[in-house]
């Protein structure tokens, strides 16, 4: 029988066990259904698949054809696929082109695990709002976005893998407030990580503030396109627990990224950074969807610097498959 210390040595630390139970023993919604965590695999954590850009008074799904999107797009995922990708989160929000039906039959003809997203996109002036958005409560929009959680998006049961929100460069307009607000409602009925577009820091430590004023960790927040002059800022959010998501990698900007990856590594914050290309884009009403950008850089070009720089496999698995699933699957995040 053990002795009443290493009892009480249990007691103490059972709970620091639970908090660290393996990434794999969540649950993630992709748009066939629910996956475990540890069956997402290689991730790209932000890509696009089609975005219409003519506004939510304009949107209509009769602008795009499937058969021609899939004609177009699915050579790349299938490329992507080849180079050990398994799943790919697309980031692209109601009225701005989201269409999970498309996606549907993409993750059926790729193979891929693909992750749809619910929520609404303020940033670009609010273009991208529905009319009702600016009349209706931060409740009544987190309603909405829960309701497509529990019975799918558009009467199609395809569930959202995660929250997509969009705010402004700048101070947080009280419209954008709203927004996050109806974000903290929504993960903490349903679990799911919060993406919010945000850019600079500013935006993205006051919507921390607001998360946390409503209760929510900000471990349920990704700071997306995360910029900013000061690498303390990028330190500071991952400190506090949020997500740092470098998603817009290209052979332009390789050598920036890894410096700040590097950064991030010296820090002990290897495990609060994500990774993408912000890449694909079919666009409705350009000629034959327009320029289509690869899910491949990543893949081709970034790792193998990484490895010069010294990173292990084991950190590069960190970014592409410990991260994204640790990041993504569904549970409530509360301060």
């Amino acid at each position: 029988m053990p002795s009443r210390r290493k009892f009480l040595q249990f007691c103490f630390t059972a709970p620091f066990l639970v908090r660290s139970l393996p990434f794999s023993e969540g649950k993630i919604n992709t748009v066939t259904g629910e996956i475990n965590a540890s069956d997402l695999g290689k991730t790209l954590i932000h890509e696009h698949i089609l975005v219409d850009f003519i506004g939510a008074d304009k949107i209509n799904p009769n602008r795009w054809d499937h058969q021609k999107v899939i004609d177009k797009v699915l050579p790349y995922l299938l490329e992507a696929k080849n180079h050990g990708i398994k799943t790919l989160v697309e980031c692209t929000p109601a009225y701005l082109g989201r269409d999970v039906s498309l996606l549907k039959k993409l993750s059926g003809l790729s193979g891929l695990n693909i992750l749809t997203n619910t929520g609404f996109y303020g940033a670009s002036d609010n273009k991208y709002l529905p009319e009702f958005a600016f009349k209706e409560t931060a409740e009544q929009l987190a309603s909405r976005w829960i309701t497509e959680f529990k019975n799918g998006i558009d009467g199609t049961g395809i569930k959202p893998g995660f929250i997509k929100i969009g705010v402004n460069s700048g101070s947080l307009s009280p419209i954008h407030q709203k927004l996050v607000r109806a974000a903290a409602i929504t993960h903490l009925e349903t679990g799911l990580t919060i993406y919010s577009h945000t850019g600079p820091s500013l935006p993205a430590f006051e919507g921390i503030e607001i998360l946390k004023k409503e209760g929510v960790h900000p471990e349920a927040f990704v700071w997306v396109h995360a910029s900013s002059s000061e690498d303390d800022d990028f330190l500071k959010a991952a400190k506090m627990g949020a997500w740092i998501s470098l998603d817009g990698i290209s052979g332009e900007n390789l050598e920036k990224n890894a410096v700040l990856i590097e950064l991030m590594k010296n820090n002990n914050l290897l495990n609060k950074v994500l990774i993408s290309h912000d890449g694909g884009w079919y666009k409705p009403g350009e000629e034959n969807g327009g320029t289509f950008t690869g899910f491949t850089t990543i893949s081709d070009k970034f790792l193998p610097l990484l490895k010069t720089k010294g990173f292990t496999d084991s950190e590069l698995d960190q970014l592409l498959i410990k991260n994204p699933a640790s990041a993504l699957k569904i549970r409530k995040r509360k301060v």
